[in-house]
């Protein structure tokens, strides 16, 4: 029998972090919790959420009981940041739950099978007799849930993303059944013997159950671009985890404020390359200057080479000789093309650029869209001083934060801060460099109004990919690899739109302590890649040395354009 919730539970209050000193309660916390998730790993399973649930409660619990007006800066950062983390994870499970109930009527043998997972794990000896009459019971459900899918008054309940959410649960499914059958089959006779054929039934009908789920909720269509939007309410939630005190209403209004500062540039550039005011122009001139096939590496390591040289010669940033050397270079497939149709980076900096393999017409549009000017103003977002950087020096300062203060606002921030700082600096000296430059900031504002205007429900996803390609000036397939990427789960909702929202805040940060002369430009850039990921509101403090209050509240950030 499997292992009940109530024996789970007293397991975990022996993981439970019990250290006053954070550094070692963090990494603790980091430890047990990836235990429990490799332990756990039917993400639908009640049990999972149950001891989950209990676990960051508990951990709550002993957070509270470490006196916060006696801790160093430091130690209230990182007390405030694992409050944020403990909030952030309680609120995930719960979300899960809600999703889960909301589709229950689709997927109503769930619960059920969820109890073999829980056996799996439990390291308990299988009853295989018992386990057959289980599984009869199971099938029977699974095609009763079938048949209920057919019933009007059923269809009309959900939507296409409840069937979409539903499909992907009973994948999961499968996958968790599989699992517990592999772990005992073949080297239990008896029990491959009573459960082979009804574990093999169950199966059929839970492929039976996806493809009526399929057929009657997801609307057929080659390469369809899918999402589940989470409404108003996720966003405002996930906004005060990120300590971002603006509505999506207002963040949208920034996004447009930021999108004619853009404009007003592309006008500038467009005049000096001899197209009058005419954006589009300048923009199709651009994408024109590519490199010929095959040389797109060598272009890449030239960018790297002189976005380190600039960093370097006006003394902005203290780079790591190892740092400079240990990157590398992929190509990316034409397939990973289809959702990441630019660069992607770190360690790793992923080419994106045409194969043999694409059509004629899927080759023109990537070399167009890779083309020189738009990767100058990326290659140092992927690399040195962007991913790359942030990346090496996480895994070596403060590494009991990696893992659990972790913020797209930071990790993409703090890289697109850098465009807009270069940009300042006339790092992109001609025109072309500019158009390649604004392209990318352009798109930035985009990415915050299409995302939160999706996720509220007011934008489409072919609304979204119209977007990009009118007003951004997207080529269509990477407008449909953006949002595709945007929308496809890889992603929290607020990812898209922390890139400038990021930027935005660190740029208010180095306006408020270097261009006071409170902490010089290089130092202050050194500081942020110490202290880690975390978000912008915590950092600030710890940079100004204003003393951290326990209920650190949210901030206003923004002050009107960048370049005002």
């Amino acid at each position: 029998m499997a292992q009940t919730a109530a024996a789970w539970l007293a397991a975990i209050a022996l993981m439970t972090p019990q250290t006053s000193t954070l550094p070692d309660f963090m990494t603790q916390y980091s430890a047990d919790l990836g235990a429990l998730n490799r332990l756990h790993t039917f993400p639908e399973s009640p049990t999972r959420h149950k001891v989950l649930t209990d676990y960051f409660a508990q951990a709550e619990k002993n957070l509270a009981t470490i006196p916060f007006n006696q801790l160093s800066p430091a130690d209230r950062a990182d007390w405030l940041l694992m409050q944020l983390e403990l909030d952030e994870k309680r609120q995930e499970v719960q979300l899960s739950q809600t999703r889960l109930a909301e589709i229950q009527p689709l997927i109503p043998f769930l619960d059920d099978l969820s109890k073999f997972h829980d056996h799996r794990i439990s390291r308990t000896l299988p009853q295989p007799e018992q386990f057959a009459a289980e599984l009869a019971q199971l099938e029977k459900a699974v095609i009763q849930a079938t048949q209920s899918i057919s019933n009007e008054k059923t269809r009309l309940q959900f939507q296409e993303f409840h069937g979409q959410r539903a499909v992907a649960a009973t994948n999961s499914a499968r996958r968790a059944l599989d699992n517990w059958y592999d772990h005992f089959a073949g080297y239990d006779p008896l029990f491959t013997w009573w459960c082979k054929k009804p574990v093999q039934q169950v199966d059929s009908a839970l492929e039976k159950h996806r493809t009526a789920l399929t057929e009657a909720y997801v609307k057929p269509a080659e390469d369809k671009i899918t999402g589940d939007p989470v409404g108003r309410e996720e966003l405002v939630r996930a906004l005060r985890r990120e300590m971002i005190d603006y509505t999506p209403e207002e963040l949208i209004a920034i996004a447009e404020n930021e999108m004619k500062w853009v404009d007003k540039e592309f006008a500038k550039a467009a005049q000096e390359l001899g197209l009058g005011d005419n954006w589009r122009a300048a923009l199709e001139h651009v994408k024109t200057l590519h490199e010929k096939p095959g040389d797109q590496p060598k272009l890449i390591r030239e960018l790297a080479d002189e976005a380190i040289d600039y960093l370097e010669k006006h003394n902005l940033l203290t780079i790591p000789p190892l740092a400079k050397d240990v990157w590398r270079m992929d190509m990316m497939s034409p397939e990973r093309q289809k959702v990441s149709p630019f660069f992607l980076g770190g360690e790793t900096i992923i080419i994106s650029f045409p194969t043999d393999e694409m059509t004629h017409e899927e080759k023109l549009m990537s070399l167009r869209s890779n083309n020189r000017y738009f990767a100058k103003a990326t290659v140092h977002h992927e690399l040195i001083p962007g991913h790359h950087m942030q990346f090496y020096m996480t895994s070596r300062y403060n590494t009991h934060r990696n893992g659990i203060t972790g913020t797209p606002f930071w990790i993409e921030g703090w890289a697109l801060y850098w465009e807009f700082l270069l940009y300042q600096r006339k790092f992109a000296a001609t025109p072309e460099e500019r158009v390649g430059f604004l392209f990318w900031r352009k798109h930035r504002c985009a990415r915050i109004i299409f995302s939160l205007k999706y996720h509220l429900g007011q934008m489409t996803t072919d609304e979204c990919v119209k977007m990009l390609t009118d007003v951004v000036g997207h080529e269509q397939s990477t407008a449909e690899g953006e949002v595709r990427r945007s929308f496809n789960g890889t992603y929290p909702p607020l990812y898209q739109a922390a890139y400038m929202l990021g930027a935005l805040q660190l740029w208010e940060i180095r306006r408020e302590l270097v261009l006071t002369g409170k902490i010089p430009e290089k130092e202050f850039h050194d500081q942020i890649m110490q202290l880690g990921n975390m978000p912008w509101a915590v950092i600030r403090k710890l940079l100004s040395r204003e003393e951290i209050p326990q209920d650190l509240e949210p901030w206003k950030f923004y002050r009107g354009n960048v370049e005002d």
